[in-house]
């Protein structure tokens, strides 16, 4: 296993990056991480000569300051589960270092991000692919690697590196879910027991449900908030709430 290096300084972080020799994978997150981190981690320790995992919550992509404020933080359990998992280092930066601008500049996207999840949490998505673009320029990334739970997310990404060709190559990997089929989230932490009993039925409806309007109705007949639940691209989504909890989730149609 290769000893786990820590980085807070982008400066010293970069330093590294150009002293190595063959290809870097990178996967961004915000901590808490779980199997689902661990997944992508493995998989590009098994594809790249060295890995990179990027910690950083980052505030530009939340529309709810409360939100922000309960994101769970897990720093040494996240050290570890990148260890054992494959990772070269980590870069935790910090908010004066990756936006020096106190982000007056920003990316933002006209079309797809203003649909479901950009419909609901306005100027989300300018922060994710604003942050997502400093952390590929900062690390010269041969592959990244993104989990399709976030699907929207994903395409925006792949999206956006085509029209600033950018080198790294955006990996898509399946969703991870647990054994009962719900999607593998760092905000599942704050469920109830009760809460976390009821979360499987979003995966399970929208897998079995006929038509969105129908799996809506399944939902809130459990007394699960539905924000929306739409068919796009062959592929139903959902955001909804439990224990005041927003989960989101895709699948397949």
């Amino acid at each position: 296993m290769n000893k786990l290096l820590t980085f807070t300084s982008i400066s010293k972080f970069m330093q590294y990056r150009n002293s190595l020799g063959g290809s870097v994978g990178l996967i961004p997150t915000m901590g808490a991480l779980h199997a689902g981190h661990a997944s992508l981690i493995s998989r590009s320790s098994a594809e790249n000569n060295f890995t990179v995992v990027t910690i950083y919550v980052n505030p530009t992509q939340f529309n709810n300051a409360d939100d922000l404020k309960k994101y769970p933080k897990t720093w040494e359990a996240d050290l570890q589960l990148a260890e054992q998992s494959g990772a070269n280092a980590v870069l935790a930066p910090m908010y004066a270092e990756i936006y020096p601008d106190d982000y007056k500049f920003k990316l933002t996207e006209n079309d797809f991000s203003k649909m479901l999840c950009g419909a609901h949490r306005p100027g989300h998505f300018d922060g994710v692919l604003t942050v997502v673009m400093k952390l590929l320029q900062i690390s010269k990334a041969d592959k990244a690697y993104f989990g399709e739970k976030d699907y929207q997310q994903l395409q925006l990404i792949i999206s956006m590196a085509k029209a600033f060709f950018v080198s790294t190559e955006i990996v898509s990997c399946p969703t991870y879910r647990e054994a009962d089929g719900l999607a593998m989230s760092s905000r599942n932490v704050r469920l109830s027991s009760a809460g976390r009993k009821k979360a499987p039925l979003i995966f399970k409806t929208l897998s079995a449900a006929g038509t969105p309007e129908q799996a809506r109705a399944v939902l809130e007949k459990e007394k699960i908030k539905v924000e929306y639940l739409e068919d796009h691209f062959d592929r139903r989504f959902v955001a909804a709430f439990i224990d005041d909890v927003r989960l989101i989730d895709n699948v397949k149609i």
